[in-house]
């Protein structure tokens, strides 16, 4: 189905502060389908005058549907509906007498102008399904006659607010609880579920009648709920914002939308939703994630006091072969610590390998032992990468670079001021796939070489972890100067 953007791009003259308006009053539309116990649908017109587009649709939760078929995307010619015309030509809200009858379903339908600036920019077909209607109770008739207020102020350009989006995933919806106060503050009118949600925070008997910020400054501690100014205006329904209340046991989230049908306040709308459990399970996905990361710095701090060991044994080894491979075992174990120390500080199990990689260059070329001064230099982005693929990717990225460094530029002599060589590590991710090139200007590969028959250790260790822990595929040839070793991972 086409989105918002596209269809305005493609049959209309909306500027983008019209789009923005709309996007507001459809991330709050839902209450306004709840409130009506109706379908909308949000027509745009064409920018060529003929006719209307169907930009967004909206089905109630609190009564049947009156559209079994979605119309996103659809065209009405101008002058099939005179109701859309009619609305979109006077800017007011137009109402049919007689039903339409919808696949034996009589449906009452009404337009609402949606105006911004002055300038009517779109209308909503409002859609009520009449075999769902029966003898209003008084949720229905409080219900009702605050989507009356919203359907006027969208109409006047009073609705959506700017303040707040209500798409965010845990605002409160009209089934959570509805409550609607007076000008002054006080409770008219308490859905069921407004009142259970206060009747946890402690209250007893009924909201009727009480001030709604007098009652939450008794039932809620001081170090519970907001500063005074925000208390006053939202749960005073003078602000149009959510903020949190609650006791040690309860947690409840306030939308507060003030109503001026009129242009003058005549009192708000207040959405309520329990949110105890779920903020509940946030404290324990902090706890968890507090734990991981601290799992994560211990295995760091515990890698170094390896790496620390081997190195002390390194000094009092004489052998130069096992000091060599005494120090060879240090860097690698350095560069496994280097991955758990970022994800210690990381709130998600992934990793800026950037940064890693920046950091492997810069330890690589400290303790390499060539006369030659070599420079690391990265181009393009490793991007973010899961930590189960952080780890082997360092270590190979680890020993690309000290094969790099130590076979390319040891044994050569000293190179003149100004001059040095040059490591290179490309990256580049493309459809799922990372690309990593490491090439040198060094001696370049040896004539015989031959990476099947290479007995290398370290070169044994890059083949196990790129083909079989990474998935990927290893090349290893001639460069433009030197040597140039690629590898080909898929990345999710």
């Amino acid at each position: 189905m086409p989105s918002l953007h596209e269809l305005v791009r493609a049959h209309t003259d909306l500027v983008e502060d019209d789009v923005a308006w709309l996007q507001l009053l459809m991330a709050d539309w839902q209450i306004l389908a709840d409130l009506s116990f109706a379908d909308l649908v949000l027509w745009l017109p064409d920018r060529e005058g003929k006719g209307y587009w169907a930009g967004g649709q909206m089905r109630p939760t609190t009564g049947p549907t009156a559209l079994v078929d979605d119309v996103l995307g659809t065209f009405i010619p101008a002058g099939r509906r005179r109701m859309l015309d009619e609305a979109f030509t006077t800017g007011r809200l137009v109402r049919e007498g007689d039903p339409e009858w919808r696949d034996d379903v009589p449906v009452r339908v009404e337009v609402i102008p949606v105006r911004r600036a002055g300038r009517v920019i779109a209308t909503i077909a409002r859609n009520t399904n009449l075999l769902g209607v029966r003898t209003p109770s008084r949720l229905e008739l409080s219900y009702l006659q605050t989507a009356a207020d919203l359907t006027q102020m969208i109409a006047a350009g009073y609705f959506p607010l700017s303040e707040q989006r209500g798409d965010h995933a845990d605002s409160p919806r009209v089934g959570d609880g509805f409550v609607r106060l007076d000008p002054a503050g006080r409770v008219v009118y308490a859905s069921p579920n407004g009142l259970s949600a206060y009747r946890r925070l402690g209250l007893q008997g009924d909201l009727a009648g009480l001030v709604l910020t007098d009652l939450t400054r008794e039932l809620v501690p001081a170090r519970r709920r907001p500063d005074e100014e925000t208390l006053s205006a939202v749960l005073g329904g003078r602000d149009g914002r959510a903020t949190e209340v609650g006791t040690d046991e309860v947690t409840l989230i306030v939308r507060s939308i003030p109503l001026r049908p009129q242009g003058e306040r005549n009192g708000a709308l207040l959405l309520v939703r329990d949110v105890t459990e779920l903020r509940s399970r946030d404290r324990e996905l902090v706890t968890k994630d507090v734990t991981i990361r601290e799992i994560h710095h211990r295995v760091k701090n515990n890698l170094q006091t390896v790496a620390a060991l081997l190195r002390l044994q390194a000094r009092r080894t004489g052998a130069e072969d096992a000091k060599a491979a005494l120090e060879e075992a240090v860097r690698r174990v350095g560069s496994i610590a280097i991955v758990h120390e970022t994800l210690s500080h990381a709130v998600e199990e992934t990793v800026d390998f950037d940064e890693i990689a920046d950091r492997l260059g810069s330890m690589v070329v400290d303790v390499s032992g060539v006369g030659v001064r070599v420079r690391v230099v990265r181009e393009g982005s490793f991007g973010k990468l899961p930590s189960e693929a952080a780890t082997p990717l360092a270590m190979v990225l680890t020993e690309l670079l000290q094969n790099a460094v130590e076979h390319g530029y040891a044994g050569q002599e000293v190179p003149t001021a100004g001059h040095s060589g040059r490591v290179v590590v490309t990256a580049r991710r493309i459809v799922g796939r990372l690309h990593v090139v490491v090439e040198d200007d060094g001696r370049g590969l040896p004539d015989d070489f031959d990476i099947d028959s290479s007995t290398q250790l370290g070169l044994s260790i890059v083949r196990t972890l790129v083909e079989s822990e990474l998935g990927g595929v290893l090349e290893i040839g001639p460069g433009s100067r030197g040597t140039r070793v690629q590898a080909d991972l898929p990345v999710e």
